[in-house]
């Protein structure tokens, strides 16, 4: 650490280093003033090395703390945007924008995905679907904590939510497929339930499936790593499979 700090202040940093310090540069607008803080934000769990308590030193703290960063501002967001808006539509809509798929796309247009340090080797379904959105609560953590509250909130809101997000597009698509379903099914007299099950075929880890049932009919069947997102997936097949049959 005392080597890489006075590299430091002779402008000698490695090459890795000055790739880094240009990429904050070019997503925030400002130069690092603690370029470890990003270095963190970029350094998975499963290349983390244990410092001298044992601890693994990775980006899972920041993760946390850029989780709790981006919650707030983008609930601040919403609430000035949409004022005559219920909390439960503020809340359905901020779900949407830090949602793991919507941070999992952020973080791939913004290049994350090309700064994020993992190992291969040991990725799997969880990793595969987590790792770059994780990366971005990360790396909103570091710019927290290295620039400050004020500045990290105008970065989500003018260099994240500004650019990369089309917050008007994600209010008008409705992506609840369990709730649009549940409502066909209302309106058409029938009854739409949903079986779960744990998914024995997944061996590696643990995996849901359900089954959408209409009238006591499967209709379709759906996967997931938790219960919710197996309830989506099989509501969604079974809205596909409706519409084409009525068409």
């Amino acid at each position: 650490m005392l080597f890489e700090w006075i590299m430091g202040l002779l402008g000698q940093r490695s090459e890795p280093d000055k790739r880094l310090s240009k990429a904050v540069k070019n997503m925030t607008g400002s130069l690092p003033s603690n370029l470890g803080l990003y270095k963190l934000a970029m350094t998975h769990s499963s290349v983390a090395a244990e410092n001298s308590d044992g601890f693994k030193v990775s980006n899972e703290r920041l993760e946390y703390l850029g989780d709790a960063i981006l919650g707030a501002v983008v609930a601040d967001y919403l609430f000035k945007k949409y004022p005559y808006q219920n909390e439960g539509f503020l809340t359905e809509i901020r779900s949407r924008l830090v949602s793991r798929e919507a941070l999992n796309l952020l973080a791939r247009k913004v290049g994350l995905d090309q700064l994020i340090e993992y190992d291969t080797q040991k990725r799997n379904g969880h990793t595969n679907r987590s790792v770059y959105g994780d990366a971005m609560e990360a790396f909103i953590g570091a710019v927290y904590l290295d620039k400050g509250y004020a500045f990290c909130q105008r970065f989500i809101v003018s260099k994240l939510l500004s650019i990369h997000v089309s917050v008007e597009d994600t209010v008008q698509t409705n992506t609840n497929y369990k709730s649009t379903l549940i409502e066909w099914a209302q309106k058409n007299g029938k009854t739409a339930r949903f079986e779960i099950h744990e998914d024995s075929n997944n061996k590696q880890e643990r995996q849901f499936k359900v089954n959408v049932l209409v009238d006591d009919e499967v209709v379709s069947v759906g996967h997931g790593f938790s219960k919710k997102k197996a309830e989506q997936d099989a509501a969604r097949r079974a809205s596909e499979i409706l519409m084409r049959e009525q068409h």
